[in-house]
């Protein structure tokens, strides 16, 4: 009678449970699974998985090799070491106290240091800057390497990219640029640098962390993001482009990846306009099968930036850049959605779709424009987007599926995404375009890469697994543009011949 009671016991409490199952579908998981467990029955079966697992596993899925892949990949021109540290940190050791938050396109002194840090903080957004004052500079530079907590990395743009590419074994790897002592110790051992890239002494960035919902007097950070600054003269006036130029012939790579553009930005314009002629002319001189990707930067000066969009753009094959660095491009060369003065959370898909597309129609090939540009990567916190031009690019799904994931696996310093530790912030559903006719499109975890043509241009769209709580933030666009170059393939790559 004892056994039959409590087996009847158990089957009330089970219909009960249905029935709370049935009133409440929408109750979470994990309170029915402790429900379950507070009534002493058997283990509960695991709840359904969550969009951010479905989509990991999505990734995982789609995320394939392409048929032809880089052998030999040649990366410059900017190398430093990161010096990365809490930003709020730094400023209090400095003695500063908060202000009022302002851009400075130059920082001359602790106190732009201050309010541009503010101002970036604020927006959660992330930013460059070039810091006039050398005795100024490595006085903070000193405080920041002696605080407690500051790590040194492998820094600059080239650098970064060439240590994501060098992690596949099988690929042989060369970077050019201003490499100290302390940079040769942290790059890979399958990182080449020429003998002529090697100098005594290092370039250092500071790179000043913050992590979202940190606060610096009333400024409060809507997300983990950095703000960089340095006195960099090597880097600033690219004075590795040569010994680039001239390893190619003898390396003769698959693909080149230029970056350190932006760092002329504290420069005058005659230096400017000279170093960037003497880009354009060393790019004239790769061979047509080789794809050359061009990564941005952070930048403020508008005729720095439409020098590079109208010179250079026509001379590379690829495009890497984030949100500050699409707008301010169409901005300053007179795009789509120029009077728009600064996005507002997430950036608008369609806004973002009608840029990239501007830039491939205007400035990317056609029949009737000398231009090599065929394939623009870009990524944002929430989501990434590759548009190209078609018929020459293969791969893109994979590939942008790459970026997107290795951006949630680096954040977090995971080998593989932790789905308890990231979260969707894409938009849940977009329309495909603003300034035209677009489609909405309603994102679903199952099928995370969408898909559209526009005119020419095929672009896809995947949402990222932000990390919740990011071990690190600096280098994740370079990790991004070099994941999604590993997956690409160009249909017209011959290489050295």
């Amino acid at each position: 009678m004892a056994l039959w009671r409590g087996s009847a016991c158990a089957g009330v409490l089970a219909l009960a449970l249905g029935c709370v199952l049935l009133l409440e579908p929408e109750l979470p998981g994990s309170a029915l699974r402790s429900l379950w467990t507070s009534l002493r029955l058997e283990p509960a079966p695991p709840g359904p998985p969550s969009p951010e697992s479905r989509l990991a596993a999505a990734w995982d899925a789609l995320i394939v090799q392409p048929a032809r892949r880089w052998r030999r990949v040649a990366v410059g021109v900017n190398a430093c070491v990161d010096v990365v540290l809490s930003g709020v940190k730094l400023l209090q050791a400095l003695g500063l106290r908060p202000g009022k938050g302002k851009d400075h396109a130059v920082l001359h002194s602790r106190k732009d240091l201050e309010e541009a840090f503010a101002h970036f903080m604020a927006q959660g957004a992330a930013a460059e800057r070039f810091f006039s004052d050398q005795g100024a500079f490595h006085t903070v530079a000193q405080v920041a390497s002696e605080s407690p907590g500051a790590q040194h990395y492998v820094g600059g743009n080239a650098a970064l990219i060439g240590q994501k590419f060098a992690a596949n074994t099988d690929l042989q790897v060369l970077l050019c640029g201003p490499v100290g002592p302390k940079l040769h110790e942290l790059l890979d051992d399958n990182v080449f640098v020429p003998p002529e890239s090697l100098q005594e002494v290092d370039e250092f960035h500071l790179i000043l962390e913050y992590q979202a919902g940190e606060e610096w007097g009333p400024f409060k950070a809507p997300h983990a993001s950095r703000f960089i600054f340095s006195h960099d003269l090597s880097n600033g006036a690219m004075n590795a482009l040569e010994v680039f130029v001239s390893s190619l012939e003898e390396f003769r790579p698959d693909l080149v990846v230029l970056s350190g553009l932006h760092m002329l930005a504290g420069h005058g314009e005659e230096l400017q306009r000279k170093r960037l002629l003497e880009v354009v002319n060393a790019l004239s001189d790769i061979p047509a099968g080789v794809p050359v990707h061009l990564e941005l930067a952070s930048m403020t000066d508008s005729e720095l930036m439409s020098s590079v969009v109208h010179q250079v753009f026509p001379a590379v094959t690829s495009l890497g850049l984030n949100e500050q660095e699409l707008l301010f491009l169409s901005q300053a060369a007179s795009g789509p959605h120029a009077d728009l003065s600064s996005w507002e959370g997430v950036p608008n898909v369609g806004m973002v779709s009608d840029i990239l597309f501007w830039i491939l129609k205007e400035h990317g090939r056609s029949e009737s424009r000398a231009s090599d540009l065929t394939r623009v990567h870009f990524h944002t916190l929430a989501y990434h987007i590759l548009a190209t031009v078609d018929g020459h690019w293969a791969n893109q799904l994979a590939a942008v599926a790459a970026g997107a994931r290795v951006a949630g696996t680096q954040a977090c310093a995971t080998e593989a995404i932790d789905a308890s530790r990231v979260t969707l912030r894409a938009p849940q559903e977009f329309m495909t375009s603003l300034s035209e006719a677009g489609t909405r499109v309603v994102l679903d975890p199952n099928k995370p890469v969408e898909h559209w043509r526009r005119d020419g241009v095929s672009f896809h769209f995947t949402p990222v697994l932000v990390c919740k709580d990011p071990v690190r933030t600096v280098g994740l666009g370079d990790a991004i543009s070099a994941e999604g170059l590993f997956y690409s393939e160009a249909h017209s790559a011959t290489g050295f011949e």
